[in-house]
C-alpha cells in the first residue's frame, strides 16, 4: 500500500499521523523544527479545561516516534511536489543537526558546557538557549541539534560527549517519497506586534505578547511559572490584556476573528489570579467570543474569580515617568478611564503560516485573501482542495483552536485512508 506524506508536525499534523498509521498505512511526517508538537508544546494549559497542555500532547507525540508506520522528518521541509492523486513524487530536504541521531541520548551534558547563549524562539525570546540545544524537555525525537551560526568551535561539547555523537561536519540530505496523497497542515503564524506601534510592543519593556506570557506561566518555562516584569523581575501588581491584536483590523488587512485569543486571555488571567489573588487582572475587548462547548461557562468562571472586564479598546499605550499609562472608553457607559497597569499583554492574533503561499502556488491550489489556504468548501468539505489527493487540515486554512485541529486533521486522515485503499485495489 502507498505511503502518505503529512506535511507539518503541529497537533493537526500529528493525530493525521497517528489515525492514518493506525490503519497499516505508512506516513512519512515531515517536520521544519528539531521538534514535532508545533505552538501547542509552548503552551501551559488548555480552554476550558485547564488541563496540561504536553499532558495531551507529550503522549502523542512518543507514539508518532515508536509507531512503526511513522517515518519522521524533522529539520526537514519539501521542496517540490510532483505528479498526480495515487502517484505523486515529493523531495524533502533534510538539513544537517550535527549529530548523530542513532547514538546520541539527550542527555544534555553539551548543553550545560555550552558557552554560547541565544535567542529562543521556543520561549518567544523570553528566554535564551545554547548553541547546541533542545527545543524543551519533552522535544521528540530526544537528541539535541547544532546551531552552526552561533557555535564559536570552542570544542566542550566534543569533550563532554560521552558517545561522541556531535559531529564536526554534516550534510544536508534529499528524499525522494512516492505517496499515493499528502496532507498539509502546516500551522498558523503569530501576528507580530511591532505591526501595531500605538500599542509599544519593544518599545516598552513591560509591553509584552499573549505567546510570551505563556511562556512566563509555563512552569518549564524561563521563569519557572511566575508572571514577571521585563523592566525590573518584580511580580506585577496590575496586569491589563489588550484583546484583538492582529484580528478584526481593517487597516492592517486582517478583517477575521483569530478564534483563540479570547479565551486564551480569560485562560491566562484565570491562571494569573489563582496563583496571586491580589494582582488586579483587567480585560480590554471589542467582543468576548466564547462560542465553543463549556466556553461560556469558562467566561463566567473568569469574572466570579475577579478579572475585571472592559468593554473598549485603548487608542494607545503610552509612558511617562511613572510607568504605563493607557486611556479607555468603556462603551457601555461612555465613561472615560485612566489605567496605570505594571504590565501589558497583548494578545495577538495568528495568521497563515509562512509556508502556505509557497506550498499553495507549488500546488496550484488557491488561497483565501487572508493568506490561509482555501479548502473546496468552508461548510461542506473543509479538508479537500481542488486538486485531488491533496489535502488541508488545522490552522493552514483558518485559525483554530485545538479541539477543532484535532478533528481537522483526523477529517484529514480519512480522506488519505481512502485514497491509499482505491490505490491498493486499483
Amino acid at each position: 500500500m502507498g505511503n502518505v506524506v503529512v506535511i507539518g508536525a503541529g497537533i493537526a499534523g500529528i493525530q493525521a499521523a497517528l489515525d492514518i498509521a493506525g490503519h497499516g498505512i505508512h506516513v512519512h511526517l515531515v517536520e521544519r523544527e528539531p521538534s514535532i508538537g508545533g505552538h501547542m508544546a509552548q503552551l501551559d494549559k488548555t480552554f476550558p479545561t485547564n488541563d496540561c497542555s504536553m499532558c495531551i500532547l507529550s503522549p502523542k507525540m512518543v507514539d508518532v516516534a515508536r509507531h512503526p508506520d511513522i517515518t519522521l522528518h524533522t529539520c526537514a521541509t519539501v521542496e517540490k511536489i510532483e505528479g498526480k492523486a495515487g502517484n505523486f513524487r515529493v523531495t524533502v530536504k533534510e538539513f544537517p543537526r550535527y549529530i548523530d541521531t542513532t547514538t546520541c541520548t539527550g542527555c544534555g551534558d553539551c548543553i550545560e558546557i555550552c558557552p554560547v547563549e541565544v535567542y529562543n524562539r521556543f520561549d518567544a525570546g523570553v528566554g535564551v538557549r545554547k548553541a547546541i540545544y533542545k527545543p524543551h524537555a519533552q522535544a521528540v525525537p530526544d537528541v539535541v541539534v547544532k546551531d552552526p551560526e552561533h557555535c564559536i568551535e570552542c570544542g566542550l561539547c566534543y569533550d563532554a560527549c560521552g558517545p561522541g555523537s556531535i559531529l564536526r561536519k554534516d550534510e544536508e540530505r534529499v528524499i525522494v517519497i512516492d505517496a499515493v496523497s499528502i496532507v498539509i497542515t502546516t500551522g498558523y503564524s503569530v501576528f507580530d506586534a511591532r505591526n501595531k506601534p500605538q500599542f509599544g510592543y519593544l518599545a516598552r519593556p513591560d509591553v509584552i505578547t499573549s505567546l510570551e506570557l505563556e511562556r512566563m506561566i509555563n512552569a518549564s518555562g524561563p521563569t519557572g511559572g511566575k508572571v514577571l516584569r521585563i523592566s525590573s523581575g518584580k511580580k506585577p501588581r496590575s496586569i491589563l490584556f489588550i484583546q484583538c491584536v492582529g484580528s478584526r483590523d481593517m487597516t492592517i488587512d486582517r478583517p477575521y476573528c483569530s478564534c483563540v485569543c479570547c479565551m486564551q486571555a480569560l485562560k491566562n488571567a484565570m491562571l494569573i489570579k489563582e496563583k496571586n489573588p491580589d494582582t488586579e487582572v483587567t480585560i480590554c475587548y471589542m467582543d468576548i467570543r466564547s462560542y465553543g462547548k463549556g466556553y461560556e461557562e469558562y467566561y463566567e468562571r473568569a469574572k466570579a474569580t475577579g478579572v475585571r472586564f472592559l468593554h473598549g479598546m485603548p487608542s494607545d499605550v503610552l509612558h511617562d515617568r511613572d510607568g504605563v499609562i493607557v486611556q479607555v472608553e468603556d462603551s457601555e457607559t461612555s465613561q472615560l478611564h485612566t489605567l496605570r497597569p505594571e504590565l501589558v499583554v497583548l494578545s495577538v492574533g495568528i495568521g497563515p503560516s509562512d509556508t502556505a503561499g509557497r506550498f499553495a502556488e507549488m500546488l496550484g491550489i488557491p488561497c483565501e485573501d487572508t493568506g490561509f489556504i482555501k479548502p473546496i468548501n468552508d461548510a461542506l468539505d473543509t479538508t479537500g482542495t481542488i486538486r485531488p489527493g491533496i489535502y488541508v487540515a488545522g490552522t493552514v486554512t483558518a485559525p483554530r483552536d485545538i479541539p477543532d485541529s484535532v478533528a481537522s486533521g483526523g477529517s484529514a486522515a480519512i480522506r488519505a485512508y481512502i485514497d491509499a485503499i482505491r490505490t491498493r485495489s486499483a
